[in-house]
């Protein structure tokens, strides 16, 4: 329809307008609001409720683009008055007809008939009906087909929530498709969507753990492996997020089956545990142990011929990684790769991670040090337990800061792959899951 318009507007050397009635909730706002998306040719103006139509128009210049001007907030007969619909079209005819408007097409949206009647008979009596552009002098909007919201509700979702899928909100398929059925338009479907992942999030947030847990997995490996493109490739957001879908698809093992059947279940855990895959650098992990390792863990490292001098750029690189970044609460942004390790590097990122196969709390000691010197936490437990439903789990490493507390979990490994990290992360999702009673 727009395309039409703007095509016709060359051929009649005026501009032209749109009287688009649609029920509230149909998507009007969103079609026009994408039109500059798909034709970047087009530029948008809008004419909000209380401005004066015909100040807006006169303030506009001549232009050779087309020019898509939108009247806001008037879609009913309650909200104008006749006498500013008259004034309005009067203005419009006058603007359309005169060289300013004659590459810009006018669109009044309105969710009622009696306003879009009004319109239509007040424009017919001034003579501007010969600038409504379309056959019938309403155009009706239905909206996108119902067949379509379900997938417009995945986008919408994943646009506004760094990429969340409707099951991050604990809103299986099956639901999604049965809240598709009970609405009435897009916008009453989005608007269920909403209500019914606030709900879902709102009951798995009041678990009955002693304090609510938020759980980090940090990679730290030693290999060949592309360990930071596999973390990467399971996390959404700029906060590293986990993505339980890219999870589920990452691994075909078995322990994950009756997982897979659930993705709106384990979705939803992810949120509420602030599920996040954090990738340390080895530069970054062998300057922590080097700098603020203890006497039992740089014994290990010298009986293995590895450097035990603290590194003086230690703080930098902590503060710097992507661990010490989210700590901050700052975003990732775009993740750029640093130069790859010397042998040297890789040799002894090899030993510390066959000394923390054995003896993990040292190297994870060490973290909880670094962190505590940077000044990015205010404390911080080794192997501090969680108990809860007659189970007790300990976390490699408890931080706090701001006074919320953060359960980190070191993977250490000479290699691992994108389905290795995705097995573990749902493993610690498990865990936890089955601690706060979400899970049983």
């Amino acid at each position: 329809m727009i395309d039409d318009q703007f095509s016709d507007l060359a051929n009649s050397g005026f501009g032209a307008m749109v009287i688009l009635r649609g029920h509230s909730g149909a998507g009007k706002t969103t079609f026009l609001d994408t039109v500059p998306m798909f034709r970047p040719d087009v530029v948008t103006v809008r004419i909000p409720y209380g401005k004066s139509v015909i100040e807006a128009l006169e303030a506009l210049s001549t232009t050779d683009e087309y020019r898509l001007i939108i009247i806001e907030g008037r879609e009913a007969l309650g909200r104008i008055a006749e006498s500013e619909i008259e004034e309005g079209l009067h203005a419009i005819n006058s603007f359309l007809r005169a060289p300013t408007g004659r590459t810009s097409l006018v669109v009044w949206p309105t969710n009622t008939n009696d306003l879009a009647e009004k319109l239509a008979s007040t424009a017919e009596s001034i003579g501007a009906s010969a600038l409504i552009g379309t056959e019938e002098n309403v155009y009706l909007f239905d909206g996108p087909p119902s067949s379509e919201w379900v997938s417009i509700g995945e986008q919408t979702t994943a646009a506004l929530n760094s990429g969340a899928s409707l099951s991050a909100y604990g809103i299986s398929s099956e639901e999604a498709e049965g809240l598709a059925s009970e609405s009435t338009t897009l916008g009453d479907y989005l608007k269920r969507v909403r209500k019914k992942g606030n709900a879902n999030t709102y009951s798995a947030s009041v678990l009955s753990a002693a304090e609510r847990c938020r759980v980090w997995t940090i990679v730290i490996t030693g290999g060949e492996s592309d360990s930071e493109g596999d973390v990467a490739a399971l996390t959404r957001g700029g906060f590293s997020q986990v993505d339980i879908d890219r999870l589920f698809t990452s691994t075909g093992a078995n322990a994950l089956a009756d997982m897979k059947k659930q993705p709106e279940r384990y979705g939803l855990l992810g949120m509420v545990l602030d599920a996040r895959i954090i990738h340390v650098d080895p530069l970054t992990a062998l300057a922590v142990a080097r700098s603020y390792g203890d006497e039992k863990l740089k014994d290990a490292m010298a009986s293995r011929n590895m450097d035990t001098k603290p590194d003086a750029k230690a703080i930098e690189r902590i503060t710097g990684s992507q661990l010490g970044l989210l700590l901050d609460g700052q975003q990732l942004g775009t993740r750029k790769r640093g130069p790859k390790e010397g042998s040297n590097t890789k040799a002894a990122m090899s030993n510390l991670v066959d000394i923390a196969r054995t003896k993990d709390s040292w190297p994870n000691r060490a973290f909880g040090e670094a962190l505590l010197a940077a000044g990015m936490i205010e404390k911080f437990t080794v192997e501090k337990p969680l108990a809860a439903n007659g189970t007790t789990r300990r976390t490699d490493l408890y931080v706090e800061r701001d006074g919320l507390g953060i359960r980190l979990e070191f993977m250490w490994r000479t290699a691992v792959g994108r389905a290795d990290i995705a097995n573990y992360v749902a493993g610690k999702l498990v865990n936890y899951g089955r601690l706060t009673g979400y899970l049983t």
